[in-house]
């Protein structure tokens, strides 16, 4: 019954998806670019050969645009020189570069922009072949959000549900959930039922599947209409994409995971991590034996910096060496070195040279680590995350020489506090710069706060900045009203990090407008902490407690007894004062006598 059900279902989907087919065809958007204001749209483009056409976006509102390219087809072959996607983060191709779309994307791009503006270009090459490429876009609130739309999962096994399950899920929703199990075990995804809207190439409502902990790579599959769709990962992380437009709502999904073991610890083939300071690759000799390979047959960009040879071949290196190549793209940095494999010693070979490619990528609070080979022109990837290692800390001068290590820092009111965001890395060629801080009286930073620098202009009159210093950000500020009515107060800030090559880049520019903010690049922004501050006359009672329970309790009866005979005193003065009046009064009533003002002459 029920696949007969299914059955009769079908015609009606492909209807319905016709239907709006329909409707975004005969939208008359032009082919090659437009300029786009209405709060959401579906573009169903198609190009040919060379064609170079921009869409911008925008409206006079405080909302930011998600876009979706959640169906692209290019030329085959082409490359990402060639023919590509490119997305701005602004009103025109000038804007900070957001995002990249092209043939080896491996992902359903999803990007967003940071104002209420953005721009796409599409370039093609000279093949003769019909693109054909479907975006949707809509604006978005900072403060929407939907129950039970995405989140953590990191027990053994569990489930999730679509929003609104088993009732129709809402509109303009794009959900995400990120799933983790114990190391050395997979994941195996099993939807007990699926129900979005039917279109051949998911173009409208779908669910895509990634191998890994982000959606920028390793897609498994994109499925949509009625099914039972089962996924499995190759590692202990999967991330889990709902996304759905603007018409034709159905049930949604309710979905089921479990972990599996795998055979003991597995050694992986390649192994790439990045930090502030370093990026190492870890080779196993088992995968470069299977390509016909030792560690005597690898080199990086720079022959000199050579591997440490043990169970595995480990080349480990700071970020700026090693013929390391360094790329500004906008809001990320990419480093890029290269493991070239070749025989040696060899007149005559017959083996193919092969490049393993690593990537470190650094974007806003985190670090997209990427290394992949090429062989026979097919690219293995494998993902990591990491991040840019940021800390601040107060100082007792404006040498910057000594850390004040004390926590909490107890300070005078009006003290001048000396404050330092550093950033730990091997890279010379940085800028940090202190865009925005703000203090609270609560570590979490509630509602009540107070500006000491906002978008790079001191908001309170003691605070003073100092130039970008390589990797160091300073100011100094004077110890604030906060501490007249609360006994602790925290500070956190919004640091930038850029290219110190890049001109005009927003470490550089200093205090700006909001309006000006909007196209201004910066490649990394992450925030930091500090705290507590604290009054020193609340030094002995906030942390030595059982201090103030000996000592004070002396000083307590000290004043106490201090006290006691101080009222005696005053009491003894009163009562003599007392009876000299009544004395005086006696006296002139005796006589007959009055006082009387004396006139002066003058």
């Amino acid at each position: 019954m029920q696949v007969l059900t299914q059955l009769l279902l079908l015609p009606l989907f492909a209807a319905l998806a016709l239907a709006e087919d329909n409707s975004i065809e005969s939208t008359g958007v032009p082919r090659c670019g437009a300029s786009l204001r209405e709060l959401n749209k579906a573009l169903s483009i198609e190009l040919n050969a060379n064609a170079n056409c921009v869409w911008q976006i925008q409206r006079n509102t405080n909302q930011t645009i998600r876009l979706l390219f959640s169906h692209f087809k290019f030329a085959p072959s082409s490359s990402c020189e060639t023919e590509s996607i490119k997305v701005y983060d602004g009103p025109s191709t000038d804007s900070p570069l957001l995002g990249q779309v092209c043939n080896d994307t491996d992902a359903v791009p999803v990007l967003q922009s940071s104002t209420n503006s953005l721009t796409f270009l599409i370039t093609t090459n000279s093949v003769a072949f019909t693109r054909n490429f479907f975006v949707f876009y809509y604006f978005i609130s900072p403060d929407t959000k939907i129950e039970n739309c995405g989140g953590q999962l990191t027990g053994p096994n569990g489930t999730f549900t679509s929003p609104n399950y088993p009732a129709a899920y809402p509109e303009f929703m794009y959900c995400v959930w990120h799933i983790k199990t114990a190391k050395n075990s997979k994941i195996n995804l099993q939807f007990q039922d699926f129900f979005l809207e039917l279109d051949q190439n998911c173009r409208f409502d779908f669910t895509a599947v990634y191998d890994g902990l982000t959606t920028n790579t390793g897609l498994i599959g994109k499925v949509c209409g009625r099914a039972q769709p089962a996924f499995e990962s190759s590692s202990n992380v999967m991330t889990v994409v709902l996304s759905t437009d603007y018409a034709n709502s159905y049930r949604g999904f309710s979905a089921q995971y479990i972990s599996i073991p795998l055979p003991g610890p597995v050694e992986p083939d390649t192994f790439l991590t990045c930090s502030s300071d370093s990026m190492k690759i870890v080779l196993s000799k088992s995968y470069l034996a299977s390509l016909g390979y030792n560690e005597t047959h690898l080199q990086l960009n720079d022959p000199s910096c050579r591997p440490v040879v043990a169970e595995s071949v480990i080349f480990s290196f700071p970020l700026a060496s090693c013929g390391t190549t360094k790329k500004d793209e906008g809001h990320s940095i990419i480093y890029t070195n290269i493991v070239s494999l070749s025989a040696t010693g060899n007149i005559i070979t017959r083996q193919k040279s092969i490049e393993i490619i690593a990537k470190c990528k650094m974007e806003n609070n985190s670090t997209l680590e990427v290394i992949y080979i090429t062989k026979n022109n097919i690219i293995q990837n494998t993902t990591a995350v990491g991040r840019y290692k940021v800390s601040m800390s107060f100082y007792d001068s404006d040498s910057f020489s000594k850390p004040v290590r004390q926590s909490p820092y107890y300070v005078d009111l009006n003290q001048t506090l000396f404050a330092q965001v550093s950033l730990h890395s091997t890279d010379p060629n940085l800028l940090v710069f202190v865009d925005s801080c703000i203090a609270s009286p609560q570590p979490d930073f509630g509602s009540l706060t107070y500006d000491l620098i906002r978008s790079g202009c001191n908001k309170d009159d003691t605070v003073v900045t100092y130039p970008p210093l390589e990797h160091y950000g300073r100011f100094k500020f004077n110890a604030f009203r906060f501490l007249r009515s609360f006994a602790s107060v925290y500070l956190q800030c919004d640091i930038l990090i850029c290219d110190s090559k890049t001109t005009n880049s927003r470490c550089t520019e200093g205090c700006i407008s909001r309006q000006k903010r909007a196209i201004s690049s910066y490649t990394w922004k992450t925030n930091t902490v500090v705290g507590p501050i604290r009054l020193k006359r609340d030094l002995r009672s906030a942390d030595h407690p059982e201090s103030f329970t000996k000592a004070d309790a002396e000083e307590t009866r000290n004043l106490q007894q201090y006290s006691f005979y101080t009222l005696s005193f005053v009491a003894l003065i009163s009562n003599i004062v007392i009876v000299v009046t009544v004395i005086l009064k006696y006296h002139k009533h005796q006589a007959g006598y009055s006082y009387q003002k004396i006139q002066s002459s003058y």
